[in-house]
């Protein structure tokens, strides 16, 4: 059972763990299944992190979009349990509309290839050696080569061929052109494994799995616990400071904002100039503004819509042009109640790429006059695809970079966590400060529902070999 707050725990445990996104849910779990004590920490009133919903009048909305590769089933298959892996499903209705083509896809590498050969008129050995390529790539690689040189080798001049690969990629975890393309072509290779799937019952079930299993394997799940400081004494980490209360602890894995974690929340002089100054340098990704909208009770929404729509009317991809508060740019989510076994409502989702400095910072009158500009431009282009929507709909809301902010604490509100550069300073961590772990949406790579649980799983190996060697050195407590 998840209590609030930070009364009435044990004295000492082996691993806390920061933060209840996807990545600490899933290392904690990792963890208590290899016989450590576990205390999980969450400032929020809900686990899921960004994997959040919430409700309103008979609504429930699933907050970003959480289309993920057929990975995400055999990690929940292999780290939680045989159950939620079940209700993992695919979602067969992906459809692109934008000024270079309209289409609609399994988004697989089958597809994409019959796509590119007979739409796109690409020489189809090209298109195998494009994806044999992307395919081989692991995130231990050169990271100089940027997506955009790596595509030019293939596709030289071909924007409408770049948009379709790089588009739904951007929408997914923020990346551009100009990033490294070992990080466009790991996450981009896994979706072209088997599609995009999703969880059927909605983000609220598979939570609520994974806080009924974290429970039966003896995890300590804490909400509206802030976590403030951590404690370091002889070099190594002892704990935390935690709604004002300090707790022990022989390591700590943060689940939170990377440049947070280091910068603010360590003390001084505890790990180098040099470390330091590389972690100011990591930037953040981008952050989203969504569109939630709830159909009418007795309304229905064609299914022939599809699930995913990627939609634009700008004449190129342009990722820049993407994070405009004009918005050319956006994908619409459908949520249909197949999607939600036991629940009759549609939803409809529309999520845009956004910077957080567009919004942060405005006087309220201001703030509350472009959420409604961008909620009624967003009615004007749903439109074409749901004709009559405004009638359909009960209960319309917004959401901006500051929204993300508030509840997830991140840094500029980021939906994506950090660039390439922060994995590095991620996975380095350890090494400045014994006993402090970080898992999180860092480097792309290690972003969206896949991405975070599978670094959940990566982190909770190192912890679980530290928390044993330590064992070696000192007698345990007690």
């Amino acid at each position: 059972m998840t209590l609030k707050g930070t009364e009435n725990l044990k004295k000492e445990h082996d691993c806390i763990v920061v933060g209840a996104g996807l990545g600490g849910l899933t290392c904690a779990n990792r963890l208590a299944t290899a016989g450590h004590s576990v205390l999980l920490l969450e400032q929020h009133f809900q686990l899921g992190g960004l994997a959040a919903w919430f409700r309103r009048k008979k609504h429930i909305f699933d907050v970003a979009l959480h289309g993920f590769p057929v990975g995400m089933k055999k990690t929940c298959r292999k780290y939680w349990n045989k159950e939620m892996a079940d209700n993992i499903v695919p979602l067969e209705g992906i459809k692109f509309d934008n000024p270079q083509f309209s289409i609609s896809t399994t988004y697989e590498r089958e597809d994409f290839t019959r796509l590119l050969d007979q739409k796109f008129g690409v020489d189809r050995a090209t298109v195998e050696q494009f994806f044999d390529a992307a395919r081989s790539m692991t995130f231990t690689d050169d990271d100089s080569m940027t997506t955009r040189q790596f595509l030019s080798q293939f596709f030289p001049g071909r924007t409408d061929v770049w948009r379709l690969l790089m588009e739904p990629i951007t929408y997914a975890n923020g990346s551009t052109l100009d990033d490294p393309a070992v990080s466009y072509c790991i996450v981009f290779s896994n979706f072209m494994s088997k599609g995009v799937y999703t969880f059927r019952g909605g983000t609220d079930l598979i939570i609520k799995m994974m806080e009924e299993q974290l429970e039966r394997n003896g995890v300590d799940v804490r909400t509206k616990a802030l976590v403030e400081k951590i404690t370091v004494e002889d070099g190594k980490v002892t704990g935390v400071i935690a709604n004002g209360r300090h707790l022990r602890c022989r390591s700590v894995v943060s689940n939170g904002n990377l440049r947070t974690t280091i910068l603010k929340m360590l003390p001084p002089g505890v790990i180098s100039p040099e470390f330091r100054e590389k972690t100011e340098k990591v930037r953040m990704n981008n952050s989203s503004c969504q569109v939630y909208m709830g159909i009418k009770e007795g309304e229905t929404i064609d299914p022939a819509t599809g699930d995913l729509l990627f939609t634009s009317t700008a004449e190129e991809f342009d990722a820049e042009k993407m994070l405009d508060k004009h918005v050319t740019s956006r994908t619409f989510s459908i949520y249909y109640p197949t999607g939600r076994p036991g629940h009759n409502r549609y939803t409809i989702v529309s999520s845009t790429n956004a910077r957080y400095q567009d919004w942060a910072g405005l006087p309220l009158d201001r703030y509350e006059n472009d959420k409604q500009a961008l909620a009624e431009d967003t009615l004007v282009h749903l439109e074409k695809y749901v004709p009559g929507v405004r009638d359909k709909i009960d209960h319309l809301e917004v959401a901006t970079p500051t929204t993300f902010q508030r509840y997830t604490l991140h840094v500029g509100g980021s939906s994506f966590g950090t660039k390439f550069e922060g994995l590095q300073i991620s996975r380095g961590i350890h090494d400045e400060v014994p006993g402090l772990f970080h898992t999180g949406s860092v480097a792309i790579i290690m972003s969206g529902w896949l991405g975070a649980a599978n670094y959940g799983v990566i982190v909770a190996n190192e912890v679980d070999r530290y928390i044993r060697e330590q064992s070696q050195v000192a007698p345990s407590a007690g």
